[in-house]
């Protein structure tokens, strides 16, 4: 019996040397997507007019890294605070951990090269070689033609800077330790001929990060058989709760039923120069969608869109789009 004992005994600090070591081997080693590449951006007006079409309207980055006014409908971005960053993300919106989103201005971003910001947006590893939780969709930043993201670059390159310090990340437990397997080396596409409706609309919906707001989480992590079928909660201040809808062509519950012509048409009337977001009280219907960011794409690409979103296989999936704060509680 004691040699069963001793061996028993043995066996558990094998394996907990071997689990003291992977860890220390996460820690250390991890993430590896290899070193910043040595890139110089030229910030041509081309470049800096298209990042600036794409950073506000299309991967919208200035909708997180901002910040947004919710007093009115679909928060729209507060005047002087583009790019400063600050916004959090914690457990009451499903994250495991407390990230807030980084300043991006050139006072933010000044001691970054052109390409250690090519490697932080494509793959998630910052300046220091640490992992972002990817709340930051580098993961569909990563598959973006490069030309792509080099006009990001030169476009926040321009913005005004904006002094803001923001707080560390702080990962609970285990996702410390899980974070730092999440990055990897990014998968560069060419971005398609617009003439090629269907594979164009793919590469925006990418770009655009639509299937990680208009999924199911868990623990922060969207659920990929449930991709872009909408539920995903997103929980106001007072306590309501807004939830993303169904794009799939369900015909019941998703966009079955939605013409080209009437998906186009609501997200246009958000760029009328006529339109105003209204005052929405706390308690009242508001959406985190970014209406009047995404609003201002091009007709041909919100088109692109729409053919991309209806090829997709349809998912029934009743969404309640919005549950008010005292039915929430409940």
């Amino acid at each position: 019996m004691k040699k069963f004992f001793k061996v028993l005994g043995y066996l558990l600090l094998i394996v907990i040397v071997g689990i003291g070591g992977l860890l220390v081997y996460v820690k250390t080693a991890l993430p590896n997507v290899g070193p910043a590449p040595e890139l110089k951006v030229e910030r041509t007006p081309e470049r800096i007019e298209r990042g600036k079409y794409l950073a506000n309207h299309v991967t919208v980055c200035m909708d997180c890294h901002s910040t947004r006014d919710w007093s009115r409908f679909a928060g729209p971005l507060t005047p002087g605070t583009l790019g400063k960053g600050g916004e959090l993300f914690d457990q009451k919106f499903s994250f495991p951990g407390t990230y807030y989103s980084r300043n991006i201005t050139p006072a933010g971003i000044s001691r970054y090269t052109d390409g250690e910001l090519f490697r932080v947006i494509t793959t998630g590893v910052d300046k220091e070689g640490k992992p972002l939780f990817p709340v930051m969709p580098y993961t569909y930043y990563g598959r973006m033609d490069p030309e792509d993201i080099k006009c990001i670059i030169a476009y926040i390159r321009t913005l005004d800077p904006v002094e803001n310090k923001v707080p560390a990340p702080v990962s609970d437990f285990p996702m410390n330790f899980i974070i730092n397997t999440i990055p990897h080396k990014a998968s560069p596409t060419k971005r398609p001929d617009k003439t090629d409706v269907l594979a164009y609309g793919a590469y925006l919906v990418n770009a655009s990060a639509c299937r990680e707001c208009h999924t199911k989480v868990d623990k922060g992590q969207i659920i990929p058989e449930l991709a872009f079928s909408g539920g995903r909660e997103f929980p106001f201040p007072d306590g309501s709760v807004i939830r993303s809808a169904n794009l799939t062509p369900d015909l019941e519950t998703g966009l079955g039923k939605w013409t080209e012509e009437m998906f186009v048409n609501k997200f246009r009337a958000f760029a009328d120069s006529n339109y105003q977001p209204p005052h929405v009280n706390p308690g009242e219907f508001n959406s985190i969608m970014p209406w009047n960011m995404y609003g201002a794409m091009t007709k041909e690409d919100l088109s692109a869109i729409y053919a991309y979103l209806h090829s997709l296989p349809a998912m029934k999936n009743e969404v309640v789009k919005y549950t008010a704060a005292n039915v929430a509680k409940k």
